[in-house]
């Protein structure tokens, strides 16, 4: 069944393709087709222009990915780099240079591979475990695009992992290179643990007043209260405009009327077969033999239709469909090879067709349910198509609302009143804001951001109390601002803070005396072991690094082991210093085969991406890859209105 099903064949691959592939389909792909608008391309592949837009098409979309895997942890900032764009870039250069290589080399995908990859799609299965073309459909539609244009996507995407898989699948981890690197892995080191605690040699430490002044006046940074501002601002974003439009039935019922065919389900058709294989090749003789014995079952069948599902389990060449008495489930038009999709459609239910011969082989063809054509109604569909058109409508008007927004924060520099009476914004307010992001800050606060707190904090943001520019802190996120107030930088009296300068004195000079009582031990231990002291050993390993504090770990299993006993010395923040004893270093008594097995898959794959990696360059250079328009890095801006 499954081989011959045309359409059982998209989605997974759909999932894959929003959430993983770096836009290959989207728009490497899908755009490598047309020459773009030289005047505005960032690069050029293989005589083809990457466009400025498809540039950032591309960067939206991978944000769009990364913020579907990260949730409210996802931080647009991350992105909004001249590294992460340059980032975006390369990879559509990749792309182009090895699509160019696939049409050199003629890699076809056949119809059969796109069916196996739809089939093995579970997010495109119905309850009865089958695969649902109208689920499918539905998908695609709430993406924007259609079976046809997704699949002729998927189907480039697949020329692209022959591609890859080709020249991957010579890249080979040597036994050696892999137990080397798993003995390292599994090392196991006894370790024991000789601390120096601050605390032992606070009765040493002697403070007096000119020593807290003397770290006062050293330290003074430690003492200052940063720069910051009070100031208000307004944001335009999707809500703000989304709110200001309004959808009437009039434009529902037209957009229902000229998309009637997105609400529409064609008629499907439920089947079962019995398939007699033979290969495209086979010659007249073998032929022969497989239709003679397909007549031979529908001679059976003529006499008692009720045996087909009996039939199907033991005669069927398509053991998938078979175990289930031939059942095929529903299908819609253009999803089966054409013979066996014209026989399904002259037949009423119940009814068995005559052989039909297809490149598949000879099918016996049963119909055993149909599902008529059907049209959701308006009143089943008018929210989600008022939502629809309210997301176009927003999408055109924040183009326009922002072109206001930066116009009038601009022009009328004295205030966010005017744009906001203008745009109907909120005029929020903030205190206590410092020049750089507060890390305590969730990535949602907008005013947290670097590029808005660099404007806010411009002479012109803070001496001329005028707006700032507007600045994109996120895709369709515009903020501006106004300062109120602004306080320089403080340095706290020393009388006000001579307690917290004390404890840090005194914190230094027991980290000091802990330290050298440390360093004494070390010298002293390595001209004689002696185990006086230190605590029961612990044994670690990089597989189980038994709870040991990272700098700890890699300083242990950093250490020259070439003899033994061996020492390392740790400074432990807040704690004082320790010394860590080696007294044996060895192999587990059990090695974890399958750990083992997957590590040398690890190596495998890394050196599979390598070879991949140096293959693209040369592909890039084959095809005359030229970056037109470097991404650099903004200036730092003084007046955020200087030029507009």
């Amino acid at each position: 069944m499954f081989e011959f099903i045309r359409s059982h064949q998209r989605l997974m691959q759909f999932m894959l393709l929003l959430l993983i592939i770096p836009s290959f389909a989207l728009v490497g792909l899908q755009s490598y087709t047309s020459f773009g608008d030289s005047a505005n391309a960032v690069a050029k592949v293989a005589g083809q222009s990457i466009t400025q837009q498809e540039l950032d098409a591309a960067q939206r979309q991978q944000m769009d990915r990364m913020r579907q895997m990260f949730g409210a942890q996802f931080d647009a900032k991350m992105f909004d780099t001249p590294q992460a764009k340059q980032g975006v870039l390369e990879n559509l250069i990749a792309q182009r240079a090895q699509l160019a290589a696939v049409a050199r080399e003629h890699l076809m995908v056949s119809d059969l591979t796109l069916q196996q990859t739809l089939l093995g799609i579970p997010e495109l299965h119905g309850a009865d475990g089958k695969f649902d073309n109208e689920k499918y459909r539905s998908l695609l539609a709430a993406q924007g695009t259609v079976p046809k244009m997704y699949e002729a996507g998927l189907r480039q995407d697949l020329a692209l992992q022959q591609l890859a898989g080709a020249i991957e699948s010579t890249a080979f981890a040597p036994k050696s290179l892999a137990l080397r690197f798993s003995n390292i892995s599994d090392q196991e080191r006894d370790t024991q643990e000789l601390l120096f605690k601050t605390a032992d040699y606070a009765s040493q430490v002697k403070v007096t007043d000119e020593m807290l002044k003397a770290y006062y006046d050293k330290n003074g940074q430690q003492f200052e209260i940063p720069e910051q501002v009070k100031a208000e601002y307004i944001v335009l974003d999707s809500a703000a405009v989304a709110a200001q439009v309004t959808v009437n039935d009039a434009d529902v019922k037209s957009y229902y009327e000229q998309n009637l065919a997105r609400y529409s389900t064609q008629e499907q058709r439920r089947a079962s077969h019995i398939l007699i294989t033979t290969n495209k090749d086979a010659s007249a003789a073998d032929k022969a033999v497989a239709k003679t014995k397909a007549e031979s079952l529908l001679a059976q069948l003529r006499k008692d239709p009720a045996e087909f599902a009996k039939l199907a389990k033991e005669n069927s060449q398509d053991t998938a469909s078979a175990e289930h008495g031939g059942d095929l489930g529903y299908f819609g038009d253009g999803m089966m090879v054409k013979p066996f999709s014209d026989a399904a459609l002259k037949l009423k239910q119940g009814e068995i067709s005559n052989v039909v011969e297809s490149d598949f082989g000879y099918h016996i063809i049963q119909l055993t349910g149909i599902k008529p054509a059907e049209v959701k109604p308006l009143a089943q569909v008018k929210d989600e198509i008022s939502a629809e058109i309210k997301k176009q409508l927003a999408t055109k008007k924040f183009a326009e609302m922002a072109d206001a927004f930066n116009d009038t924060v601009y022009e009328q520099a004295n205030s966010l009143q005017p744009a906001a009476d203008k745009l109907k914004l909120s005029i929020q307010t903030v205190s206590n804001v410092g020049r750089h992001p507060n890390p305590a800050l969730a990535p949602t606060v907008l005013y947290n951001n670097e590029k808005f707190l660099t404007a806010l904090f411009a002479d012109g943001s803070v001496k001329n109390k005028r707006n700032t520019a507007a600045i994109e802190v996120a895709p369709s996120t515009l903020i501006a601002g106004h300062v109120i107030s602004y306080k320089p930088v403080t340095k706290q009296a020393f009388e006000d803070v001579k307690e917290l300068v004390r404890t840090k004195v005194i914190q230094a000079a027991e980290v000091e005396l802990a330290e050298k009582a440390g360093a004494a031990k070390f010298a002293a231990l390595k001209v004689k072991d002696d185990t006086a002291g230190f605590a029961v050993a612990k044994t670690v390993s990089r597989a189980n690094q038994q709870g040991v504090a990272p700098n700890v770990f890699d300083a242990v299993m950093k250490a020259d082991v070439s003899k033994l006993p061996a020492f390392v010395g740790v400074s432990l923040p807040g704690q004082g210093y320790a010394i860590y004893r080696i007294g044996k270093v060895a192999q587990p008594a059990t090695i974890d085969q399958a750990r083992r097995q997957s590590e040398q898959k690890q190596i495998s794959s890394a050196l599979a991406q390598q070879e991949m990696s140096a293959y693209v360059e040369v592909l890039k250079k084959k095809a005359k890859a030229k970056i037109l328009k470097p991404i650099v890095a903004s200036a730092p801006v003084d007046d955020n209105l200087a030029s507009k």
